[in-house]
């Protein structure tokens, strides 16, 4: 399967790490995003090793594992791995594929390279990302 460019634009769009960004600076993400598939069984990340990359599920289910146990099923829309862009750290979690998948997938290096090419998309970036991790008000 191949996606049309505004379809990967659309996918991506979704992802709250992206929700600042312009439709002309979702597209530059975009233009990174390389297309798998794989079939079910295909380990996609493992706990406690080192994130190098971030998916977006097209179509097909995933498992989560942490700790030796089912956390969820992630869905078409869903997405894991986004810290690994901004951050070097450990995976907090395994994530298998369940079925077949379709997944699009942005490397930590080339999506560094781009924040620094496009400082306004870090900025956006960032600001959505310390939102996240931000603690709920008391």
């Amino acid at each position: 399967m191949r996606l049309a460019h505004n379809a990967k634009i659309d996918h991506i769009r979704k992802v709250p790490l992206f929700s600042r960004c312009s439709k002309k600076e979702l597209a530059e993400v975009a233009k990174l995003a390389d297309e798998i598939d794989f079939g079910p069984g295909k380990r996609l990340t493992r706990e406690g090793e080192s994130g190098r990359e971030f998916f977006v599920i097209v179509d097909g289910q995933a498992e989560v594992d942490s700790k030796g146990r089912k956390v969820r099923t992630l869905e078409p829309g869903d997405f894991f791995g986004e810290i690994a862009l901004i951050a070097k750290t450990p995976r907090t979690a395994t994530v298998t594929s369940a079925t077949d998948i379709s997944l699009l997938v942005i490397t930590a290096q080339s999506f560094r390279t781009l924040l620094d090419h496009q400082p306004a998309i870090a900025s956006k970036v960032l600001a959505a990302l310390a939102e996240r991790l931000a603690p709920e008000p008391i």
